[in-house]
């Protein structure tokens, strides 16, 4: 656990000073695209249940959620149109770095859901919740086995299996799966 939160800081710090300049322009892409703010912000529970702050360039309109939480869809039709590419492309998970810097986050981790979704899934995905004892992750094993793509009751078998297993070596397995889906695009919404 150590060398794992030593790989976060200095991964997102190096990360951060090597990105700054594409994160200001993907933000101001983001303004000029559509209103409202570049980044987006929403609480998410972290380890133990502990909410938090989670980044996000946002990708949606500003009332995408006007009728309450909606799980992303395919094609999604609340995404703007640079929102279209930077949820592709994931470039819009990049201010998590600073979540991960923050250690509200890890690299690896199951992907962090908000109060909402655990309860709803908690009806009739016993021990969903157990995904919480681990930090959440901007990738995670659910995430290169399958991404959006899979249903929760689908990603809760990939993240036990990682929370039983984790190790360098799957994290590390993540983190170079995780760099190709980037560049593929694929499983993305």
């Amino acid at each position: 656990m150590f060398f794992k939160r030593l790989f976060d800081i200095t991964a997102s710090l190096l990360m951060g000073i090597v990105l700054f300049v594409p994160m200001l322009g993907i933000a101001l892409l983001v303004k000029l695209d559509s209103p409202g703010p570049a980044l987006f912000r929403q609480e998410r529970l972290g380890r133990n249940g502990v909410p938090f702050m989670m980044y996000k360039f946002r990708s949606m309109r500003m009332d995408a959620e006007a009728s309450g939480p909606l799980w992303a869809e395919r094609n999604d039709a609340r995404c703007t149109r640079l929102g279209r590419l930077l949820r592709r492309s994931r470039l819009d998970e990049l201010p998590q770095l600073v979540n991960i810097f923050l250690g509200e986050m890890s690299f690896v981790g199951p992907r962090p859901e908000r109060a909402f979704f655990y309860d709803r899934f908690e009806t009739y995905i016993r021990g969903f919740r157990n995904r919480l004892a681990v930090k959440p992750g901007l990738t995670g094993y659910a995430q290169v086995h399958g991404g959006y793509e899979l249903r929760p009751e689908e990603k809760i078998v990939y993240d036990m299996a990682y929370i039983r297993g984790r190790s360098v070596q799957m994290d590390l397995d993540c983190i170079l799966r995780t760099v190709k889906l980037v560049f593929t695009w694929e499983g993305a919404r």
